[in-house]
């Protein structure tokens, strides 16, 4: 039977975000926006959104899986799709949002240092969480599933 077009999409976003060069160039897109609220180059911070929005559709699916960020989409996509509780875990994704919104909130009052230092704990959260999650995603599935 034919897959419907919602999930073929869905399968196709999934499969290209994970190319490894996707989530690394996203990782550049938070200092951009602080930078671009801080400087007030709004075609930036427009680009920037825009780059955020567009990044997954903008790179062919990996040769294979073996890239650490891309397991950190598969697990993400695994931990969204399970509807897993992540517990503990889960504090650091949640503290990353207040801090990233402090991050834009001291840019737009051209705070450098707070902006700077909100910035940095920000990206640290985030890596920490993903990190985290792939040792789980890696601990739950086994080794050839890693190619789903």
């Amino acid at each position: 039977m034919d897959e419907p077009l919602g999930r073929r999409a869905e399968r196709v976003f999934w499969e290209r975000h994970a190319n490894p060069k996707s989530g690394w160039s996203r990782t550049l897109t938070l200092p951009a926006i602080v930078y671009a609220v801080h400087t007030r180059r709004w075609r930036l911070l427009a680009a920037a959104v825009a780059f955020t929005v567009l990044n997954p559709l903008l790179f062919s699916k990996p040769d294979d899986t073996e890239a650490w960020m891309t397991k950190v989409v598969l697990a993400e996509r695994h931990w969204r799709e399970s509807g897993d509780d992540l517990g503990a875990l889960q504090a650091l994704n949640v503290a990353n949002v207040p801090v990233t919104l402090y991050a834009i909130y001291a840019a737009y009052r051209r705070d450098t240092g707070a902006a700077t230092v909100a910035t940095a704990l920000s990206m640290t959260l985030k890596f920490a969480f993903v990190a985290a999650l792939v040792r789980r995603y890696e601990d739950d599935i086994d080794g050839s599933d890693l190619e789903r």
